[in-house]
């Protein structure tokens, strides 16, 4: 491959999905996911442990199909790429050991990424324009941030982030309540569509005594609160206008801040990436919001918002075309790495 064209793999299993992705510089070849949601939905949520074992079943599999599926053979790679942090430190292991003796194996540099750096570099496969200045809203099980960035693999400032609950695992914790099941997220939209804005929820950090130190942060556990006690004093409820309204107070507040980032920092672009980037409500209204204020949006498609592989790819490949040196063998992870770390050296 030409050096502008790299071909990556990206292994991503920080957290439930055992992602492997294969790209030839901006172009995907292939994106193979194997989820272990499925063994987590008796327990209302992600369990570590149970993760860290299905990451450990699914990992060999899963790249063997993505070579497969790309054509390719492991030894025609140019890199190896694989998420370092953040996330669950036992998940992470798996695919940084994997990732750290496939480089050694085929004699082949690696690079170690920033979870939420990567959410970002897909857009590198979905739009041809060079990824910033922008600002990047990730919102997912476990982040809701806004974030801006004058380059992909530059310096990133993080402008907000949640106080508490990121806004996918409010979802989750509100379909429970609805009793809809797990993951809240896919289901709170589907069941929202037969639903209307009947309940007026709080919207969290918008008060005016919030616009000085919290103005582009999050808060979501006062809202889910609001539903609780709604549900509580409200035995006859309709199930789908709850699911609607509380949808519609997460999704309003998160594309208000996100458009007041870039107004505020003079940038044009908008990015939105992560788990919730698929809700259809929050596509919809960021598509209006960002239309009047002028601001081009760029949004994945629902099939590259969750985590895969193929971000992590991308993103290797970008590094190892803008000369970045690769991260050294045996690279430790990091659960809770700040997104000013893009890559590990």
């Amino acid at each position: 491959m030409t050096q502008s064209q790299p071909l990556v793999l990206g292994i991503e299993t920080s957290c439930d999905e055992t992602a492997v992705g294969i790209v030839a510089g901006r172009n995907l070849l292939s994106n193979v996911i194997a989820s272990s949601v499925d063994e987590h939905e008796r327990f209302g949520g992600v369990v570590p442990e149970i993760a860290s074992r299905a990451h450990l079943e699914a990992i060999w599999p899963a790249i063997e199909r993505a070579a497969r599926e790309a054509k390719i053979s492991l030894d025609d790679l140019d890199a190896i790429s694989v998420t370092a942090g953040p996330g669950l430190v036992g998940a992470l292991l798996v695919g940084v050991s994997a990732a750290n003796g496939l480089a050694l194996a085929l004699d082949k540099p690696l690079y170690g990424v920033n979870h939420l750096a990567s959410h970002v570099a897909v857009d590198l496969l979905t739009h041809e324009k060079p990824v910033g200045p922008a600002i990047a809203l990730l919102v997912s099980g476990g982040h809701s941030s806004i974030l801006k960035l004058e380059s992909l693999t530059g310096s990133y400032e993080q402008l907000g982030r949640t106080l508490d609950d990121a806004a996918g695992e409010a979802f989750d914790k509100i379909a429970r309540l609805l009793g809809l099941g797990f993951p809240g997220g896919p289901l709170i939209d589907r069941e929202a569509k037969s639903g209307k804005v009947a309940i007026d929820f709080p919207r969290g950090m918008t008060a005016a005594k919030d616009q000085g130190d919290h103005r582009f942060d999050f808060s979501f556990s006062g809202l889910k609160t609001a539903v609780s006690r709604y549900l509580k004093a409200t035995p006859q409820y309709l199930r789908a206008d709850v699911a609607t309204s509380f949808q519609e107070a997460v999704v309003d507040v998160l594309t208000m801040k996100s458009i007041d980032a870039c107004k505020a920092s003079g940038i044009e672009t908008l990015l939105i990436g992560g788990g919730v980037a698929a809700n259809s409500r929050l596509r919809e209204l960021a598509g209006e919001r960002a239309k009047k204020a002028g601001l081009e949006l760029r949004i994945p498609p629902a099939s590259l918002c969750t985590d895969n592989g193929a971000m992590v790819a991308a993103l290797g490949a970008q590094l190892l075309s803008d000369g970045v040196s690769p991260s050294e063998l045996g690279i430790a992870v990091d659960s809770s790495a700040s997104v000013s770390t893009t890559s590990w050296i």
